[in-house]
């Protein structure tokens, strides 16, 4: 008995000391802390040397203020720092610097660090690039103002909670990139017209087709607050290049802050105690100018309030974690610049041999002397970090990034809440995707601005979804093809191939027949362009939406063809087959005398289409061409048909033909879309038989095309008319002006 008791107060005891444990280990659980402040990094000496130009430029007054906005957070095991800088960009050697002194003084290792540039183009010259020389006392002092901030961001260091949201804010950001009618192409610096794409093309230029690329409309917002719900911190990020200010000037990037802290009714304009900050996104080819529409006249306040009150939508969305898993991977990455043959250097040489004090004169010169330095430097290297705060995904690069790049991240990332800082830890140009750099202009390049390999950008993609795997301890996802009733009703029908054209990169367009035979696409072309019943993604298109293409939770893509073509070799089709097909011709404002080829038959067919100066189409059939006309800015549906040798063209669910053709038979290699067109191909499918012509009435039914207002991205055609393809036997192809 005795021994029984001694059993149960041993028992008791250790429970009594067990529970004391627990207890202890409950109070030592970490607590989610964060920590915020800016530090003033105003020019203390004027004139100074102003970023963002071509050729240099000074400034001798102050418009608003320049900071370094600093956010530290700490999950009780791992501390990371961001630090976003009003300046155009910084060099590599800069921003480490300026990690070393502050992880000196705080403790968080130099890795867990990301210090990135707003991209004002209204800041001292942090970086000498193209014209302009580096601001030396200005880059000189900048490195231990923004190692100041993060160690006092550490130092305050508080408990908090935390959490994000994301909304689309599609009126505020635009493609500025746009492709241009061949006969219009840009002469490069060095003497060629190479320039098939380039940005800034006016509003409602009569010299372009399209735009370029894709728009991303994310505006993501992390914010921090105490326990108690005291704003502490905002941390936007939104993919606007910059709007433009008089010298210094932090550019709508502090203007941003300021309306956030008012719209929180928080003191301080964002600049402390409550700290706000706005970082730059995958801009490279987006700017605030809509070339789609007419031109329209906004301040920069005005335009910062907007986008500062679709920031505060997103507040209104975030829930509040009381503690979030924090990681930040770094990766080195060796890169290769583009540099100069010896033809370029030859000419590089003589041109910059009339350069006084680094200071060029013209654009020839400017990338003269680019060509000089890329040529000393041949190669660098590149920080990427992948960095993870509880469920969300930050990648940070440090480049100028089109918003397709972006896209392809976000689409991608092992976390479906993700974002991408760009021009963070460095500044290493524009990284175009592979085939923009066949279309050429001004981001393509070969500069400071622009220099890396032409396979920079893929490299690059690969190696964050690496660091952000590591960073999550999750695989990157892997995006999925949605099909809508269109596409399930084109597969019902059992098509031989059905290349949807919504890849993002490559050269390669799957077939969505299980194996069915890919499409190859030929230099001169651009992915992820909004697809047929998507939106325009210009004008009163520019918000794009799902469609019966892809679905209720997909936005439908489509491919920009530009001196290329897509091709694939079918072997088999006999003497009776069908090909249908979308396209679309361009803006109304880039109206012209044009033509090309739709498809190429392997029977030796060839639907064309020619486009007037008015922007009215129509089609043709080897050499043939219909009397009906159609709006040349509203996306069509065409149908090849071969019956032995009888061949037909259907357009636009018309039961009855209106081009047909006794055709012999010449067979051709490949099946070839688009050569010589100049246009948006979308949803090519070929069949093994003849469609009827109930069969593509039923296509074009569940495509509901016919039931979606026609929103005109641009002006109208010349000609003003309200209908233009209207043919008496039909109602469904009429769509207004």
């Amino acid at each position: 008995m005795k021994n029984a008791r001694r059993l149960s107060l041993y028992a008791g005891l250790l429970l009594f000391g067990s529970s004391g444990c627990f207890a202890t280990q409950a109070a030592a659980e970490p607590v989610f802390r964060a920590g915020a402040v800016t530090v003033d990094i105003t020019p203390q000496k004027l004139p100074s040397i102003i970023a963002g130009n071509f050729f240099e430029r000074t400034a001798a007054t102050i418009t608003d203020r320049l900071h370094v906005r600093c956010v530290v957070l700490d999950d009780g095991k791992t501390k990371i720092g961001f630090a976003v800088v009003d300046t155009c960009m910084m060099t590599r050697a800069l921003i480490d610097e300026a990690k070393q002194l502050a992880s000196a003084k705080c403790g968080i290792p130099i890795d867990h660090l990301m210090v990135s540039a707003t991209h004002t183009h209204s800041a001292p010259a942090a970086m000498g690039c193209l014209g302009t020389r580096l601001d030396k006392d200005y880059a000189a002092w900048l490195p231990a103002k923004i190692a100041e901030g993060i160690v006092a961001a550490t130092q305050k260091l508080q408990p908090a909670k935390i959490g994000w949201a994301s909304i689309d804010d599609w009126e505020h950001t635009h493609n500025r990139r746009w492709i241009r009618r061949p006969e219009k192409k840009i002469v490069d610096p060095f003497g060629n017209a190479t320039g098939l794409a380039h940005m800034h093309p006016g509003y409602l230029s009569g010299d372009i087709i399209g735009p370029s690329g894709p728009v991303d409309p994310g505006l993501s917002v992390i914010s921090v607050q105490t326990p108690d719900g005291k704003p502490l911190a905002v941390l936007a990020n939104y993919s606007q290049h910059y709007f433009g200010s008089q010298p210094v000037s932090a550019d709508y990037y502090g203007l941003f802050c300021k309306q956030v802290a008012l719209l929180l009714g928080q003191e301080g304009e964002g600049n402390g105690p409550f700290v706000c900050a706005l970082t730059q996104g995958t801009s490279g080819d987006l700017m605030w100018m809509d070339y789609g529409s007419a031109k329209k006249t906004v301040s920069a306040p005005d335009y910062a309030e907007a986008v500062a009150k679709y920031a505060a939508q997103a507040l209104r969305q975030v829930q509040y974690r009381e503690s979030a898993p924090l990681a930040m991977v770094e990766k080195k990455m060796p890169l290769a610049y583009r540099v100069p043959d010896e033809k370029r250097m030859e000419w590089a040489t003589q041109i910059a041999a009339r350069i006084e004090n680094e200071l060029p004169k013209n654009k020839e010169e400017v990338y003269a002397q680019e060509a000089l330095i890329l040529q000393e430097r041949q190669t660098t290297e590149i920080k990427v970090q992948g960095i993870r705060i509880g469920d969300l995904t930050i990648a940070a690069l440090p480049n100028e990034v089109y918003s397709l790049t972006g896209l392809k991240l976000k689409a991608q990332s092992p976390f479906a809440a993700h974002f991408n800082i760009g021009l963070a830890n460095g500044a290493e140009g524009y990284i175009p995707p592979p085939e923009q750099h066949v279309l050429g202009g001004y981001t393509t390049w070969p500069a400071r601005t622009a220099g890396l390999e032409v396979q920079a950008e893929p490299r690059i993609v690969a190696t964050l979804l690496g660091a952000l795997e590591e960073a999550t301890g999750q695989k990157r996802r892997v995006p999925q093809d949605e099909q809508g009733p269109y596409a399930k009703a084109v597969l019902d029908a059992k098509p031989v191939a059905y290349w949807r054209l919504n890849e993002a990169s490559g050269q390669v367009a799957h077939n969505t027949v299980p194996g069915g035979v890919a499409a190859q696409l030929i230099d001169g072309f651009a992915w992820y362009l909004p697809g047929v019943g998507s939106g325009s993604g210009v004008g009163g298109g520019e918000k794009l939406v799902p469609s019966e293409f892809s679905g209720p939770r997909q936005i439908n893509r489509a491919v920009h063809i530009a001196g290329g073509d897509v091709r694939a070799e079918l072997k088999g089709l006999s003497d009776r087959y069908s090909v249908v097909l979308w396209f679309w011709l361009g803006e109304a404002s880039g109206a012209s005398e044009r033509s090309g080829t739709l498809v190429s038959g392997v029977g030796g067919e060839l639907l064309g289409v020619r486009q007037t100066k008015e922007h009215l189409a129509q089609l043709t059939l080897n050499g043939s061409s219909s009397t009906n006309e159609l709006r040349a800015d509203a996306w069509h549906m065409a149908v090849l048909v071969r019956d032995g040798k009888q061949v037909s063209v259907y357009v636009d669910g018309l039961e009855q033909a209106p081009m047909s053709k006794v055709l012999g038979r010449e067979p051709q290699a490949s099946l070839v879309f688009g050569q010589g067109l100049q246009g948006k191909l979308d949803e090519l499918a070929v069949f093994d038989r003849a469609l009827l012509g109930g069969e593509i009435a039923a296509f074009w039914k569940v495509s509901g095309i016919e039931n979606r207002p026609f929103t005109p991205s641009a002006r109208a055609g010349a000609n003003g008319n309200t209908t233009i393809f209207s043919p008496a036997d039909s109602t469904a192809s009429r769509q207004p002006r």
